[in-house]
């Protein structure tokens, strides 16, 4: 059994256990699937096919941009296998201690082929670095037992196993300076030159930077160096101004996703130091540190088994195996980075860091942020389809203006014709069709939004730096953006809805109330004392009480705390009552069991069976209680309705009840052999109830309005609590989640049990109904999570638990707990709550939907552009072979629009207005018919008056008689500045695309006003200083004002276009409908 499968593993489900319902653990998400490449409304979940499948795809100008914050699934593949060979290694030596430990035990157990390392001893310890490390990385037993066992290496090491280590500032200092800490060197971020250079690979800018050359080239030929460079050197240094903007936005975004990633590996680990139990960073721990572990922790280093009860560690980290490993005094060696599944006990840490497999294993991988979300995936769907018209647009431009010109139908700002057949230069022909060639691929620039799908990147980066603020550390992207489509929350009760500070008010024993519940005058000597040993034995919380006096330091889970606080009250010595017996066998608190129990060996050679847990289910199985006057008195049915009564009144005031109760037990019964006590079932029945308490653990103050805020917003909120149902309805009406007493009926309230016991079909029927479920197991909140989700709800989780790890993965959104919650736990979750604030849940789905809005803004904000330009441009070459916005021009529109106004619009903070509408549906068009109609006033505006400009601001500027070719300019000047403000005053508006007052909390963005005045402030320079570069005159404060008065226009149609109603069925899918009737159509 020691090294074998542990059977009372929370990991494993049996196909005979009744907690186990009838759970498909195979659930596919492929009713969740759509047809098209980029319908993926699942990502967490998603095949390397299905990603693969979008890639290829997408129309892509740079493709190591655009897919940067991606999963890169080559490197991936790499990385699976960098770690496969490292479990190599791991197996090969498993293997060989197998081999060596199955040897006659006269052989010696170190094998000649894995010599030591010659010690080489650092400070004033007796035991080297290397020694440690050889001993831990080949499970050398042998070694442990010439430096005698686990206590000899903790004298070695200067430590104590009780007490562990000093923990003072020089001593941690000379155990870092002998054996290393517990980092490993990180691979380095990319430096701000690679962003620069990822920038210039987009296809479209280099290209631009090929004609810009020729253009250089052939004006320095024909016109001099003086005037020659203009045309090609302003082309130049706009791609440059692009490259330069993009690679400064994308490099900031990389450092926002470093911070975070560090974030996410400091875990804080409780050890022992100077006797007390201290919470630091796992990056501070040190060799010779004592650390206790219990079911969900990470193993934070390599180390020896110093105490352990039941104790199974899941391996499969380290070696690939999801085998559960029972740990003794005969397998006593921990690896880094395993999980431990079952049982508690202590550690001593022998190795730290690069001296362990794991910190090799981290150390050689690098953190990846690829993750692709859903809406970074349909994003790509629009930046393909819009790029595809741009590409088309683009081409018929370029053939236009290519036809036009060389037949001669192209002509000068002074009236004459650019190319006449056999009279004009070679080098003048060429200069021309780069121009034109240059147009085209200007307009493929602006026409590809490359910035569309990474302004989620950005969105959701600005995003999780906000929620870290607000107590929300995201580890995966796609969760940010899905927690905004949430229509349900399960939540936990204990430390999410309450506030987790629980204490002992209320207690019966010996058949009373005791009242105050400390009141020992009430009780007898003997149930006192026998309290107390099954309150100091059977728990994996401590009390330290500090040398010098002071108050005592109670340790453990908030609900082992108040036990423990109870029995100091009842005059509990914590050393002493452990110190009086040992633990013979234990059997750890169990989610699904709702009991933990030990057995004790006492000093006289008796054996006591302790056990504590879920009142009812502990009453159950008593027979007997000890009455007031200390005598055994049997439990009969008015004994037992009295105790079943008080348990119920308890609980309906919001009381968590727990009883403890024992039995004596014969010593000859107990196995005597290490292999037959670590697989021995603990006696449950025939048990003698000692006493039944009820722990208060008041409500958090602000969750009533948070779960109103809830409803308001459209997302119901159910309870999930392992609590009695009694205790979970009190809660749920105190916190709004009941509305009354008369909404607490069945399938509204339910127990765990009786949901498990529903067929499939019947739990669908009743999963929607439920809003309490009590005495749940974790299986029953994966069953709940798996029926929601069949019924089309996308459903966030929160856990704390090893056991709620399962539900945490199903969930759309996994939400663990921070304080509370184990390492198994968080690393199953997207989203860790920091404060296990159920008000942070909330503001989640807040800063959720504002990902949505904020990515809708900008969308809106560059079709706008994207249809104003293209029209304009094309219109303009197929009339006159002339287009009014030039290269430059166009680049300048491409910068605002895709780096300046992703980081305006993408950066806005949450509003109240967000919690008053329903959930948006994962499957609800990215554009909405509000979209729509902005989009198009807003770009009809925009067309028809640059159109009118164009072909008749000669005549409304009264410069037709000016110098042909200063009044061509002249137009085209206030054409490109109008342009301009149109796209400055509609960032406004695209700020609150249902609303009327777009001004509202304008000034709290400060980001946003800032990019708005540069952008004025570098227009202004370009159109009064850089002419020469722009192809731009400088115009006359009446023309400024003109071209602001065009822009602000666009607030006041803004306002009337929101006045007009629009149709509620997505215009998609009106037109989708239309075409699959015209399919279905007789023909």
């Amino acid at each position: 059994m020691s090294n074998g499968e542990n059977k009372t593993s929370p990991y494993r489900r049996h196909r005979n256990d009744p907690e186990a319902g009838t759970c498909r653990t195979d659930l596919h998400d492929d009713y969740e699937e759509g047809s098209g490449p980029f319908d993926i409304v699942r990502t967490k979940s998603a095949s390397i096919d299905t990603l693969r499948r979008w890639r290829q795809a997408a129309l892509v100008l740079n493709a190591s941009r655009r897919f940067r914050y991606t999963l890169d699934l080559k490197k991936e593949e790499e990385r699976k296998q960098l770690i496969a060979k490292i479990r190599m290694h791991t197996h090969v030596v498993h293997a060989a201690v197998r081999f060596i430990s199955g040897k006659d035990t006269d052989v010696p157990e170190t094998p000649e082929h894995l010599p030591r390392s010659p010690p080489n001893r650092v400070g004033n310890f007796d035991i080297s670095s290397e020694e440690l490390v050889s001993m831990s990385r080949e499970n050398d037993l042998s070694f442990l037992q010439q430096c005698g066992g686990v206590k000899g290496v903790a004298e070695k090491l200067k430590s104590n196993l009780e007490k562990g280590i000093s923990g003072d500032e020089t001593d941690l200092i000379n155990r870092k300076t002998a054996f290393g800490s517990n980092t490993y060197p990180r691979k380095k971020g990319r430096s701000f030159w690679t962003f620069l250079w990822e920038a210039c690979k987009d296809t479209t800018l280099i290209i631009l930077m090929v004609a810009a050359a020729a253009s250089l080239a052939l004006g320095i030929k024909t016109e001099g160096i003086k005037e020659g460079w203009y045309d090609g050197g302003s082309i130049a240094m706009a791609v440059l101004i692009v490259i330069i903007f993009t690679a400064v936005s994308d490099y900031k975004q990389s450092l926002q996703f470093q911070n975070l990633n560090e974030e996410k590996q400091n875990i804080h680990m409780e050890v022992i130091r100077g006797g007390r139990r201290v919470s630091i960073s796992i990056f501070d721990i040190a060799v010779g540190d004592v650390v206790p572990l219990k079911i969900g922790d990470q193993v934070p280093a390599d180390g020896i088994l110093a105490i352990g009860h039941s104790l199974s560690i899941d391996e499969s980290s380290m070696t690939g195996e999801s085998k559960i490993v029972h740990k003794d005094s005969k397998a006593p060696f921990l690896m880094s980075g395993c999980k431990v599944a079952d049982g508690y006990g202590t550690m001593l840490v022998t190795s730290v860091g690069i001296n362990t497999e794991w910190g090799l294993l981290m150390s050689s991988i690098s953190e990846d942020n690829g993750e692709e979300t859903p809406l970074q995936v349909r994003l790509n769907g629009v930046a393909t389809f819009i790029g595809i018209v741009g590409l088309a647009v683009a081409v018929v431009v370029l053939i236009v203006l290519v036809a036009r010109f060389f037949t001669g139908h192209t002509k000068n700002p002074d009236g004459t014709v650019q190319y006449k057949a056999g009279k004009t230069k070679i080098g003048t022909a060429i200069d021309g069709f780069i121009k034109i060639f240059t147009v085209a691929v200007t307009i493929v620039v602006v026409a590809v939004p490359e910035g569309l799908p990474l302004a989620v990147t950005l969105t959701l980066a600005y995003s999780m730096r906000k929620m870290m603020a607000d107590k929300a550390l995201v580890r995966r992207l796609s969760a940010c953006e899905t927690m905004g489509s949430a229509t349900t929350i399960c939540s936990d009760k204990t430390g999410t809805l309450t506030l987790n500070q629980m204490t002992v008010v209320e207690a019966y024993s010996c058949g009373n109330k005791i009242d105050p519940p400390d009141n020992k005058s009430l009780l007898p000597p003997n149930v006192i004392s026998l309290l107390i040993e099954g309150i100091a034995q059977n728990t994996t919380g401590s009390v330290f009480v500090p040398e010098g006096g002071g108050a005592l330091e109670v340790s453990g889970s908030p609900t082992e705390k108040a036990i423990l606080q109870w029995g100091v009250n009842l005059g509990m010595d914590f050393d002493a009552a452990t110190s009086n017996s040992v633990i013979i066998h234990a059997f750890p608190f169990n989610s699904e069991k709702k009991r933990g129990g030990v057995a004790l060996k006492l000093s006289d050679s008796e054996v006591h069976v302790h056990w504590k847990g879920a009142a009812e289910i502990v009453l159950a199985s008593c027979t007997s209680y000890i009455d007031g006057n200390n005598h055994l008195a049997l439990m009969d049915e008015d004994k037992s309705l009295l105790f079943k009564r008080a348990i119920e009144d308890m609980a309906s005031r919001s009381l968590r009840c727990v009883a403890l109760a024992y039995r004596p037990y014969e010593m000859e019964k107990v196995p005597s052999s290490d292999e037959e006590l670590s697989s021995w079932q603990l006696p449950e029945g025939d048990l003698i109830l000692l006493a039944i308490v009820g722990i208060k653990d008041p409500c958090r103050p602000s969750v009533r309005d948070a779960v109103q805020l809830c409803v308001n917003a459209g997302v119901k909120v159910r309870m999930v609590t392992g609590d009695n149902l009694q205790t979970a309805k009190a809660i749920a009406l105190e916190c709004g989640i009941l509305g009354s007493n008369a909404d607490a009926t069945e399938p509204n309230l339910i127990e765990g049990k009786a949901f498990r016991a529903l067929s499939d079909a019947q739990r669908l029927e009743v999963a929607d109904k439920i809003s309490v479920m009590g005495r749940s197991s974790p299986n029953d909140k994966l069953l709940l999570v798996q029926a929601l989700r069949k019924k089309g709800h996308v459903v966030a989780v929160t856990g704390d638990g090893t056991n709620d790890a399962p539900a945490l993965h199903e969930a759309d959104i996994g939400l663990a707990m921070g304080i509370q919650g184990t390492e198994v736990a968080k690393e199953s979750s997207d989203i860790i709550i920091l404060d296990d604030n159920f008000s942070t849940v909330v503001k989640v789905v807040r800063w959720g939907r504002s990902v949505y809005a904020n990515i809708q803004k900008f969308i809106q904000f560059q079709l706008t552009v994207n249809v104003a330009a293209l029209i304009i441009n094309v219109v303009s070459a197929i009339s006159s072979g002339t287009v009014p916005l030039n290269a430059v021009q166009l680049l300048w529109v491409n910068l605002i629009m895709d780096t300046l106004g992703a980081l305006a619009l993408a950066t806005e903070l949450p509003t109240d207005h967000l919690m008053h509408r329903p959930p948006v549906g994962r499957r609800e068009p990215l554009i909405t018919n509000i979209m729509w109609r902005n989009l198009m006033i807003q770009a009809l505006y925009q067309v028809t008056v640059l159109l009118v400009l164009n072909f008749g601001g000669t005549k409304i500027l009264n410069i037709e008689h000016d110098n042909r070719d200063h009044a061509v300019k002249l137009k085209n000047t206030l054409i490109f500045n109008a342009f301009v403000f149109c796209q400055i005053f509609n960032e406004f508006n695209a700020r609150k695309p249902d609303e009327i007052n777009v001004w509202k909390g304008v000034t709290k963005n400060r980001l946003f006003m800032g990019i708005v005045g540069l952008t004025l402030v570098l227009q202004v320079i370009m159109i009064m200083y850089l002419g020469k570069f722009t192809g731009t005159v400088r115009l006359s404060w009446k023309l400024w004002l003109v071209s602001i008065v065009i822009g602000a226009m666009s607030w006041p149609l803004a306002v009337v276009g929101k006045l007009l109603p629009v149709p509620k069925r997505p215009l998609s899918e009106f037109f989708s409908r239309k075409s699959h009737q015209q399919r279905g159509s007789p023909k």
